[in-house]
This record gives structure tokens, C-alpha cells and sequence, in this order.
């Protein structure tokens, strides 16, 4: 499969720079893969092709503020940090991306907040773009990350192209979610509302968490056109015993398996027996789903419109297959769907 396969045009004006105003009113356009059907719906219709005993799949991980702007000592010239993650708690040393890159030095010191009541010393270089900063907060560790947390701001995707206003911090977040360590949401997962998750759990839907923090990975372009040699970003997953059972136990009664997100759908597949049951697992993934693939746990999946040439988009092609996702792609810029984080929805069943 070849990255070039993956380009279509999509008019900017379809990207989405807002959310929905309700979470599940979003358009949902419905795949079905033995009939070649496609329809079009609104997200909260998706009750409809669910039943008792079928399992959805949701990625609990939550976002963290991480994005924050700083000024460089003696100079005072601004940087945005972005924290990716936290390396060591005790010595308050963070993995972080900085921008603009060049500026930055080994021993560079950097200050945050009005007071400055927050510094931050450089103490590796370790790529072009990534360093490691040692935090120094001499208060307790709940104090630096409040202090810290306080001072970031919703990491929205460069994509939308706007300052981040309050509504973003609550809509930019899955309303399940419990785990900290994601600086990008699952998109698809953003489309559930309350309602809708108790109308679906009335139904006999069943609910399985998994946890996978998302990374900067997902929104890295792909740079070389035999996708084979294409490097994922590793990112943490976590799957509990009590997740793999109620999806193994759906899978034994063959009923609707649904991963709420590509990023669920790579959790599954990175930790699959070779019975298609998933195991209790925690560690890293940086599994790369392209077409041709074989999945052997998911058999329904829902996916927001993703850009041209993103692993996201390839995922979603592996699932639904190549011709007929790029001919649902071609009809959603038609009919002019949302692309994107805050865009619209595709279930493919």
C-alpha cells in the first residue's frame, strides 16, 4: 500500500473548528460492509444498529493541559512547551516538544506564569524538536502539577486554526473520561453523551474501558510513500482483566464487538490471542494499521473523517476496506461533512 493512495482534496472550509452543539447530534454516515450501503444519519441514531449483549469498546484516557507558553530567560523571547510526558515524578523532569526549536539550548532556563512563579531548566536534547526540561517547584508534587496544570491550556490540534476558548476544555474530553495522560482526545468517543450511553446500557449494550494515552504520533504526516517503512510512535496502553472479559465473552457469543475510535481498535489488536481473545496487558504499542489487515477482534467500529494521508484514515480503510472507505470519503466532502477532531462521525458495521 502506498501513501499516495491516501490523498483526496478537502475544501478547508470543511474542517471543523467547533463541536457539535450537543455531543450526539453530530451526522453519523453509516458503512455497511456486505451490502456496500451507505447512509446517512445523526449520531444519536446509532442506538439503532446496537442490541442486547453487544459490546461497545471506549478509550478512558483523559487530556491534560499541555500546552504552555513561556519566555526564555535574559532574552524573554516566547516559547510553546508542549508536554508529551512525564519521565520522573520526584526530579519533576518532562518530555516535551518546544517551538520555536532552534532558540533552545542545554541549560536554557525557562519562566511561565505572570510572576514567573514557575521555572523550568533545560538538561537534554535529545531530537530536533524534543527536550527533556527539569521542572524546579520546591512546594509538594500535587502543588507543581496544579501549579503546572494551571498555566496549560487545551492541546487542541494545530488543525483548528483558532485561539481555545473555555468550552474547549470540557468538549475537548470524552465525558468518560478517567485516566490522565492523553495530549490528544479520542475523537470518535467525543460524540457519546449521557443520554445516549444510559439509552444504550437500557438496551443491553455493554461497556468495556480500555485505556491507550494518546500521543502527538497520530498527527505526525507519514513521509515516505511505501507505508511498510512507516515508524509509529509508541503509546501506553492498558487493559484490565475485567475490560477482556466482557468483550471476550461477547466475541464467544457472537455479538457485535464496536471500537469507539481508532485508537481502541490498535489496544485490541496490540494485545490479541491467536483465538481472536484479547488479554489483560499493560505496556506500550506503536502498531501501525494499514491496509491489507486482518482484524480479529472488532467486527463494527466508529471513526471521526479523518485527513488526507493520516495513519487514522488508513486504519479506518484497513477496517472498511480501501475502495469502499475512499468512495465513503469522497461522498462525505460531497455532501459536505465535518472533518476532523471536532467533525462528524462514520460507523462501519
Amino acid at each position: 500500500m502506498k501513501l499516495s493512495k491516501f490523498k483526496y482534496k478537502l475544501p478547508e472550509e470543511l474542517i471543523a473548528l467547533h463541536p457539535a452543539q450537543n455531543r450526539d447530534e453530530s451526522r453519523l454516515m453509516v458503512l455497511n460492509r456486505n451490502t456496500k450501503e451507505i447512509e446517512h444519519k445523526i449520531f444519536k441514531d446509532i442506538i439503532d444498529y446496537f442490541e442486547d449483549q453487544d459490546v461497545m469498546v471506549f478509550n478512558n484516557t483523559k487530556v491534560f493541559p499541555a500546552r504552555l507558553y513561556g519566555n526564555k530567560e535574559k532574552t524573554g523571547a516566547e516559547i510553546e512547551v508542549f508536554l508529551l510526558r512525564e519521565l520522573n515524578r520526584e526530579q519533576r523532569l518532562w518530555d516535551v516538544l518546544v517551538d520555536p526549536a532552534r532558540k533552545i539550548r542545554i541549560g536554557n532556563k525557562l519562566y511561565f506564569g505572570d510572576d514567573d512563579n514557575l521555572v523550568a531548566e533545560v538538561i537534554d536534547n535529545t531530537t530536533s524538536r524534543g527536550r527533556t526540561l527539569r521542572f524546579l517547584y520546591d512546594g509538594s508534587y500535587e502543588e507543581f502539577k496544579k501549579t503546572l496544570y494551571g498555566m496549560g491550556e487545551t492541546p487542541l490540534p494545530k488543525i483548528i486554526d483558532r485561539d481555545v476558548v473555555p468550552e474547549d476544555k470540557d468538549r475537548y474530553q470524552t465525558i468518560y473520561a478517567k485516566h490522565e495522560g492523553a495530549v490528544a482526545a479520542p475523537t470518535a468517543g467525543m460524540h457519546f453523551s449521557r443520554e445516549l450511553m444510559k439509552r444504550l446500557e437500557i438496551i443491553g449494550v455493554n461497556f468495556s474501558e480500555i485505556t491507550l494515552h494518546v500521543g502527538l504520533g497520530n498527527f505526525r504526516q507519514v513521509d515516505v510513500e511505501d507505508l511498510t517503512k512507516h515508524k509509529m510512535d509508541s503509546e501506553q496502553i492498558f487493559i484490565t482483566e475485567e475490560a477482556t472479559k466482557i468483550i471476550n465473552e461477547g466475541k464467544d457469543r457472537k455479538k457485535r464487538i464496536c471500537a469507539v475510535g481508532t485508537t481502541v481498535m490498535r489496544t485490541l489488536e496490540s494485545s490479541v490471542s491467536t483465538y481472536g481473545h484479547v488479554k489483560p496487558f499493560e505496556g506500550w504499542t506503536n502498531k501501525f494499521i494499514f491496509p491489507p489487515y486482518e482484524f480479529q477482534v472488532a467486527n463494527s467500529m466508529i471513526s471521526n473523517f479523518h485527513l488526507p494521508s493520516s495513519t487514522l484514515m488508513m486504519m479506518s480503510a484497513a477496517f472498511g476496506g480501501y475502495d469502499f472507505v475512499m468512495e465513503a470519503y469522497q461522498l462525505a466532502v460531497k455532501e459536505k461533512y465535518r472533518f476532523g477532531t471536532y467533525g462528524d462521525a462514520m460507523l462501519i458495521i
